[in-house]
């Protein structure tokens, strides 16, 4: 006689993979996790304690304000001195400094003539300074013909009127003018 041939469950694979508790095998436990790895401190020295996590000991979330609130009023302060220093330092400020800079360089300019400008000339016959006019105005005594480079130049017998500059840095000139 041949032996019974158990019933086909559904829910089970075939063969009987993985064994089931019916056969006599027992189901192995769940898998649990394993502590993390620890490093061992070198040969001769006592392991250390776990440090806790957190914000140190003494210092809570007042002391950590105070700070914050003490850096946010230097960086005002810094900026505040910064501003006062620029525009309205008693002794000009840097505002200042920089405005009469630029008045120079622009007054500069008025005494710098191009060929062609008109000119007025200041103490002729002392430290000449040539000044730039409109040429249509009464002041206009001088027009610029010529602007030649170096020490010692005249300017030629077409020329009304010369004035040779010396500069310290060695970049003598004569502008060279004829009447209006």
């Amino acid at each position: 006689m041949s032996a019974p041939i158990p019933p086909n469950n559904q829910n089970q694979p075939p063969y009987g993979y993985p064994p089931q508790p019916q056969y006599g095998y027992q189901q192995q436990p769940p898998y649990q996790q394993q502590p993390p790895y620890q490093q061992h401190p070198p040969y001769g020295q006592p392991p250390q304690a776990p440090r806790p996590s957190g914000p140190p000991p003494g210092r809570g979330r007042g002391a950590q304000g105070a700070i914050t609130l003490v850096v946010i009023i230097a960086i005002f302060a810094g900026v505040g001195y910064w501003v006062w220093d620029y525009n309205t330092d008693p002794n000009g400020g840097k505002a200042k400094a920089e405005a009469s800079q630029s008045a120079r360089a622009d007054e500069a300019k008025t005494h710098n003539p191009g060929i062609g400008d008109c000119v007025k000339v200041d103490d002729p016959h002392g430290d000449p300074v040539p000044t730039i006019v409109d040429c249509g105005s009464a002041e206009a005594e001088y027009r610029t013909g010529d602007k030649m480079y170096g020490a010692g130049q005249t300017c030629a017998a077409k020329y009304d009127y010369g004035i040779e500059y010396r500069t310290n840095r060695g970049s003598d000139y004569t502008w060279c003018f004829t009447k209006v």
